[in-house]
């Protein structure tokens, strides 16, 4: 991911104030320019160069400390720019070697809205080692595409004055419209890591709220046209997978090759608009997601790392509410769900054998994105995943079993711009259609189809916003679906208190709806606040194609700050604010309240400070017995604090706690984390960090049990460490070819004690909610690993449940050489190592723990993948 210049560039983008629009004014060539990096053509040396750039960070509208000049032409086929950035210091550029799109050092970019709806930037940028980077902008600079990469080429080099950069971009790879004489939005920029400056030939101040409204203008080209692009990049891959052999499982020999091809490509539709399309994807060299212990309900969510789905996500992007919360991340698109692993896992017999398919293929895939000069935009997305059998052997004979149907995936996206972007409406459809032939299945919808329309409206510079947006969701399918899924841990329809809710087990088909409203003022100078409500009805379902943490809530927020963004005393910026929530159900009951304060600053010296202190009480919570009546839980204090030292150092670090404190002393939880990065040369990067979390819980849920038509609902104490080394290495022999190591030890450990289960779960008396077991009237049974419950102490067992404590250790490592040996082709060499470890014991010892992981055979991934670009 293009980390570091995301974080560059993020308070660039989200808010910004033209200061006088410029102008520059290009002129053909007729002769093609060698890109090297030395300025010592014709067109570079003669004439004059564009400067006058304007300091935007730290001291806005000042005069940057070092000059910056610019030229552009352009042919039939290219967009040509030098930039001379000029250093009094020549020895203090930093030029990190880095991984493509992932850009850190001194960086020089330029940025072209070539649709001029002043709401869309294609981006240039190149750090002073030459290592690019590209970044599409949508929303105004909103939105970020940070995975979309066009062809295009540069060269940088240094010399006594400073550093140099030449560039040359495709108009194939850009969009524009068909008009003589055209006006393109322009920016130029330059930061100095060293000094964490900023500056920009077009003068935007951080005292409004939008980033590409405010370009400069790009005059004097004409008589080219749009070049519809063209590209193909066929693959091939061929792996060895091997592992512990296993006597007597036919599926576990110990090794196992494999092999795989198929094709990537672009082809343009039209003048706005491209098809981007994969015919049976690899994605071997994306890492693994992290490794986790959700003691939860819910669904952990994990970002997508895949490139085909990751590019252009912004444009079907619909999320139903703004924010950093967990309900931001509904959202009627979530494209992990486009090869997911398959959702059936077979019971097994005694010495049954099986081989389990963990994710479902993807056949193929397309998606068609663009924008016209109209100001319409649309992404669409169809994708068909294969149906999925788990092969099952007993004694040498085989059958399969289906654990995943023939699949097909659509989404629409479409917005429609007024008044140069100030006013913008759209909508989003998806489908899911599913070709159920087993009965196993049947607990999978046929159909689910999803829809949204929003609404935003700016003002004053898009300094104020409103924004309104609506969905609906409607399943269909066999009874036992609709049945799972009013039951399923995003709505729990069978709750017992839950009066305004019905359990139909008859049902064929279930609806929803959802929305929000947000308001507010968005700067990066001075005040700023915002309103949000939202809503998600009890049958809202959207995780066939999409993700919904849970329904039947309505939330309210609202937050005030105020940004210090002049130099000052000790700092160069502090940003202070308050945050408020309330949340209801669908029953108009209140589910909790809370509220956060927040405070980060920038120092002088370059090291920063955050902390994020907040609180959350009266909560009512509807899912903590996963099913059984709402639980009064007890409030909590929450306290986040993080340092972190100068990043333009050799050796830079952080520092960061979370604590946590529950009313009545029922919880507690204690992290502490840590960052060390250390670059002894500019192409080597080396980097650890770890995690410990210590907590305790008096209310983790456990299990249920029904005695004499009575449910039971257990809880217990559960003491919980969690230890997590992440080291990171990155190696850079030159902007095309790179190595990168990622490894991470993972320990969790948890011991469950004092059971108790709960009588009155909505008591206002916190010790009225439960009754926790005494020793007489539990006991565990050695043998059976059960415990035994004896309620009325008669001497029989009423029920039992197993032993929940757990000591789970991974290892994950990835190795992945990338070689770019000409723009778009690639070349990867893969390893992949994973380590598991599990056993129940629930207690926590470092030594011991280490020890049982690394003496784990691992399992082993090789992989070689060739791809090759054709393109025009």
């Amino acid at each position: 991911m293009k980390i570091g210049l995301v974080i560059f560039f993020l308070f660039l983008v989200l808010n910004t104030f033209a200061q006088g629009k410029r102008s520059y004014t290009t002129k053909r060539i007729n002769t093609e320019i060698n890109i090297d990096g030395i300025l010592d053509e014709e067109v570079w040396v003669n004439g004059e160069w564009e400067g006058d750039f304007t300091q935007r960070e730290p001291n806005d509208g000042a005069a940057p400390s070092q000059a910056t000049f610019f030229k552009l032409y352009y042919t039939d086929k290219y967009i040509y720019v030098a930039i001379r950035a000029l250093e009094k210091y020549p020895d203090s550029i930093d030029s990190r070697l880095v991984r493509r799109d992932n850009v850190e050092g001194d960086l020089l970019g330029v940025h072209l809205d070539s649709y001029y709806d002043k709401r869309t930037s294609f981006s240039f940028l190149v750090n002073a080692a030459g290592v690019k980077s590209d970044i599409l902008y949508s929303n105004g600079g909103s939105k970020q595409d940070i995975n979309w990469n066009p062809i295009w080429w540069v060269k940088t080099s240094k010399d006594a004055n400073g550093w140099n950069v030449e560039m040359k971009i495709p108009l194939s790879q850009l969009r524009f419209s068909k008009t003589e004489n055209k006006v393109w939005g322009l920016e130029v920029a330059r930061y100095i890591f060293r000094l964490d400056e900023l500056s920009l030939w077009q003068p935007i101040s951080r005292k409004n709220a939008d980033w590409v409204y405010n370009f400069g203008e790009l005059h004097g080209i004409s008589d080219i046209h749009p070049q519809r692009i063209m590209e193909a990049a066929p693959y091939v891959t061929l792996g060895l997978e091997t592992s512990e052999k296993e006597v007597g499982n036919p599926y576990e020999t110990g090794s196992e090759l494999f092999y795989g091809a198929g094709i990537d490509g672009k082809i343009g539709i039209t003048n706005d608009f491209v098809l981007d399309f994969t015919i049976n994807p690899d994605f071997g060299q994306v890492e693994a997601d992290p490794s986790e212990v959700n003691l939860t309900a819910f669904e952990t969510f994990f970002p997508e790392q895949r490139p085909f789905f990751i590019e252009g996500s912004n444009i079907t992007d619909f999320k139903i509410t703004p924010g950093d919360h967990e309900a931001a991340r509904d959202n009627l698109f979530y494209s992990r769900r486009i090869g997911r692993s398959p959702q059936y896992y077979p019971d097994l017999a005694t010495d049954e054998y099986m081989d389990f398919p963990y994710v479902t293929k993807i056949l193929g895939a397309l998606k068609v994105t663009g924008k016209t000069k109209n100001g319409f935009s649309m992404g669409i997305v169809e994708s068909v995943t294969r149906e999925e059998f788990a092969k099952v052997n007993l004694d040498g004979t085989e059958r399969e079993v289906a654990v995943e149907p023939l699949s097909n995936y659509f989404v629409a996206r479409a917005q429609q711009d007024f008044k140069q972007g100030n006013t913008i409406i759209g909508g989003e459809l998806t489908s899911t259609t599913r070709n159920i032939n087993s009965d196993a299945l049947l607990f999978l919808p046929k159909n689910a189809t999803t829809g949204g329309l929003d609404f935003t409206q700016y003002w004053d510079d898009r300094k104020y916003f409103l924004t309104v947006n609506s969905v609906f969701s409607h399943i269909s399918g066999d009874s036992l679906a609709i049945a799972h899924r009013q039951t399923a841990s995003q709505r729990y329809f069978q709750r017992p208190d839950a009066n305004y809710l019905t359990l139909d087990s008859s049902l064929t088909s279930l609806s929803g709806y959802g929305g929000n409203i947000s308001a507010g003022k968005n700067v990066e100078s001075g005040w700023h606040y915002g309103f949000d409500f939202s809503w998600r009805s009890p049958g809202i379902s959207l995780n066939d194609v999409g993700y919904l943490r849970n329904a039947d809530k309505i939330l309210q927020t609202a937050s005030v700050g105020y940004n210090f963004t002049k130099p000052k005393l000790f700092y160069r910026r502090i940003n202070v604010g308050i945050v408020q929530w309330n949340g209801w159900d669908f029953g108009g009951n209140a589910i909790f309240n809370g509220g956060m304060f927040r405070f980060n600053t920038k120092f002088k010296n370059y090291y920063s400070l955050s902390i994020n202190s907040s609180a959350e009480y009266n909560i009512h919570d509807n899912y903590k017995l996963r099913g059984g009546p709402t639980f009064f839980q007890p409030g909590n204090i929450f306290l986040r604090v993080n340092i972190e030292s100068n990043a333009s150092k050799k050796f830079y670090a952080d520092f960061g706690t979370r604590q946590m404190w529950g009313q009545f002393s029922y919880k507690r939880s204690n992290s502490w984390d840590a960052g060390f990065t250390y670059r002894p040369i500019d192409a080597l990067s080396l980097a650890f960090h770890p995690n410990f979390t210590k907590s305790y819980d008096d209310l983790q849920y456990v299990t249920e049990n029904i005695v004499s038509n009575d449910q039971r609902y257990i809880l217990g104490r559960i003491e919980q460490s969690t230890l997590i080394f992440r080291f990171m290495l990155d190696f850079n022999i030159s902007p095309d070819l790179t190595i990168q190591y990622y490894g991470s030890p993972f320990i969790s450990s948890g011991k469950y004690t004092e059971f108790k289960k709960v009588d009155n779960a909505n008591a206002a008396d916190y010790g009225d909610r439960f009754h926790q077991f005494s020793s007489s009237e539990i006991l565990y049974n050695e043998t059976t690993g059960l415990y035994d419950v004896d309620e009325n102490q008669d001497g029989n067992i009423d029920y039992s449940f197993e032993n929940p404590n757990f000591n789970f250790k991974q290892f994950q490592s990835n190795l992945v050489l990338r070689w770019e040996f000409t723009p778009g082709s690639m070349v990867y060499l893969v390893w992949t190592q994973n380590k598991t470890n599990y056993d129940g014991l629930g207690t926590f010892h470092f030594s011991e723990d280490m020890g049982q992981l690394f003496s784990t055979i691992p399992e082993n991934v090789f992989l070689i993948k060739f791809s090759y670009r054709f393109f025009r």
